[in-house]
């Protein structure tokens, strides 16, 4: 038997008792009494109870109420954010392949230029020493010639190999030709003297042009050579630029691609805490509305249950 009906049976034990008297329930009377006093004591502590609880309702409400307004607002934001560094990893995947390609244009370029250069340099090799040798065997012919050293110079192999140049060399007046053809195979006339005369004019005029030739040639080489240099070491340089700026974005888009992930754990925990938030007030509603009801019924059935103070009073 709990404590109202417990106090029910004694308000009703002294009613009945009332024409009973005073002295022998006495004891019953103070027995009721302190019931009275155990019973407002446990009232009141159940009241301090009811209000802790219904402080930690209103209180929880409110904290669970800001928890799920900031996951609102949060997850809207975080899987915008999300969007917004997909594109930008988006972007920065397309521009790793145009720095790709642009490298990979650019060391080709190199390498062509390279191959292109080796080419033209043999080439000028081969010209200038042919070139050298043709002039310094004008420039001995020449010598020879005016030291009156014909007849032994047109004993040389020096005379054939001129005279074989004479025969190659498309700059020489035809005229010119037949005369150093003339003079080198020995068909003059013992009277003519090449001193001064028109052979070594010839061969003076052949020596200039092919030395203005060599340093055209040699010329054209050398600015050959510094455009080359000028473009690789241009070259070099965007594909260094290009090589840094693609470790740089790779770096990048590996974070990116590491936040992505932790923005979209973020955003599933985020998701699932506003879910179980969400029922959980709506629990802690529906048993703080359930507590309160409850509580409606206690003090109402306490106050039906009170001993009348007119039974006391009768009793004294």
């Amino acid at each position: 038997m709990n404590t109202f009906a417990l106090a029910v049976v004694l308000c009703l034990s002294v009613a009945s008792s009332e024409n009973v008297q005073a002295n022998p329930i006495r004891k019953v009377v103070t027995m009721l009494q302190s019931m009275q006093k155990k019973v407002t004591a446990e009232g009141e502590k159940e009241a301090a109870l009811f209000e802790k609880y219904m402080c930690y309702c209103k209180n929880g409400a409110s904290d669970l109420g800001k928890s799920i307004g900031d996951a609102n607002t949060k997850i809207p934001q975080v899987g915008s954010d999300i969007k917004e560094a997909e594109a930008k990893n988006a972007q920065l995947k397309e521009d790793l392949k145009q720095h790709q390609a642009d490298r990979s244009a650019a060391k080709g370029a190199v390498a062509e230029a390279t191959a292109l250069r080796a080419k033209e340099a043999g080439e000028y090799a081969k010209e200038a020493n042919e070139a050298s040798a043709n002039i310094a065997m004008l420039d001995g012919a020449t010598k020879a010639i005016e030291k009156g050293m014909a007849g032994s110079f047109l004993q040389s192999g020096g005379a054939s190999r001129l005279l074989r140049l004479v025969g190659e060399n498309k700059d020489v007046d035809e005229d010119d030709r037949q005369m150093l053809k003339s003079f080198l195979q020995g068909s003059q006339s013992a009277e003519y003297a090449p001193s001064g005369g028109q052979i070594t004019g010839i061969l003076k005029t052949m020596h200039d042009e092919m030395s203005k030739s060599l340093a055209e040639a040699t010329a054209a080489e050398n600015a050959a050579i510094q455009a080359f240099d000028e473009l690789v070491a241009a070259k070099t340089k965007e594909i260094n630029a290009l090589t840094h700026a693609i470790e740089t974005k790779m770096t990048r888009t590996g974070e990116l691609s590491v936040e992505i992930v932790q923005m979209k754990n973020d955003l599933g925990d985020t998701e699932e805490a506003l879910i179980q938030d969400q029922a959980f007030l709506k629990d802690m509603e529906a048993n703080c509305k359930t507590k309160a009801d409850e509580w409606d019924v206690i003090v109402k059935t306490r106050r039906g249950v009170a001993c009348p103070r007119r039974y006391n009073q009768g009793i004294e």
